[in-house]
């Protein structure tokens, strides 16, 4: 039952302030609509151009990320409840790559950013995506809270 609300506690900090759409009815699916993403891979790029573009992308990857990453981890918490070890580890293991491909777009979009603090950011964003893993205790919510206020700050939406 822990491991539900650090996970249920993590969705509301990734996603605070991300107009996300109506909830259902599934307890899992805190603060986003679609209980499961149809993909783990990022979504195609936004047309923006510049930082812009560059903000876009980032933060359109993050959703994305977020909402498999937090279901993927459900799905391990019941798996491991009821005893199903191979799904566990599968959810685990797409949890894991969501991260991984949100990790690349934000360093992708570092290497793209022409404002410098917008440049550090993103990079500093990737090594803290990079450090998350599955367990839900040994994420820093602070400081990653931190950094994506600064990510709302820089790119306004």
């Amino acid at each position: 039952m822990r491991r539900v609300l650090a996970v249920s506690v993590l969705t509301g900090l990734l996603l605070a302030g991300a107009g996300c759409a109506d909830r259902n009815d599934d307890p899992f699916a805190v603060g986003f609509a679609s209980p499961a993403p149809a993909a783990t891979s990022p979504a195609p790029a936004p047309t923006a151009t510049g930082d812009a573009g560059v903000c876009a992308r980032a933060k359109q990857a993050g959703s994305a990320a977020v909402q498999t990453y937090v279901f993927k981890l459900a799905e391990m918490v019941r798996a491991g409840g009821t005893g199903d070890r191979s799904t566990a580890k599968a959810a685990e293991r797409d949890a894991e790559a969501a991260l991984a491909g949100w990790r690349d777009v934000l360093r992708e979009q570092a290497g793209k950013a022409s404002d410098p603090p917008l440049r550090t950011l993103l990079a500093d964003l990737a090594t803290e995506v990079g450090g998350l893993g599955t367990d839900v205790r040994s994420i820093d919510e602070t400081e990653f809270d931190r950094l994506q206020q600064r990510l709302d700050e820089l790119c306004p939406a």
